[in-house]
């Protein structure tokens, strides 16, 4: 990636949150501040489903939307298909 797509995401990252919550079942997500994570919802507020917001294994917290596998320790979060749609580009 170029570093205009990374001043991006670094400007989006300071505006909208640093780190990103998903709901497992339903994919509805919000994004937060370090600061702020005890706020996050420990269930959806769409579906009731779980909210993820670190990884299981490895605590750590995600930076998109779109994660599947959690980007440290490789552990599957969720199903690669929401909806009968893939999360992620192959």
């Amino acid at each position: 990636m170029g570093k205009a797509s990374d001043w991006l995401r670094e400007e989006r990252r300071k505006v909208l949150g640093d780190w990103v919550a998903f709901c497992v079942q339903c994919g509805a997500a919000r994004r937060w501040f370090e600061e702020f994570e005890d706020e996050v919802p420990a269930d959806c507020p769409q579906c009731g489903g779980e909210m993820l917001r670190r990884c299981p294994s490895c605590s750590a917290p995600f930076s998109s939307t779109f994660t599947v596998d959690c980007e440290s320790c490789g552990m599957q979060l969720r199903n690669p298909e929401l909806f009968g749609t893939k999360i992620r580009r192959g």
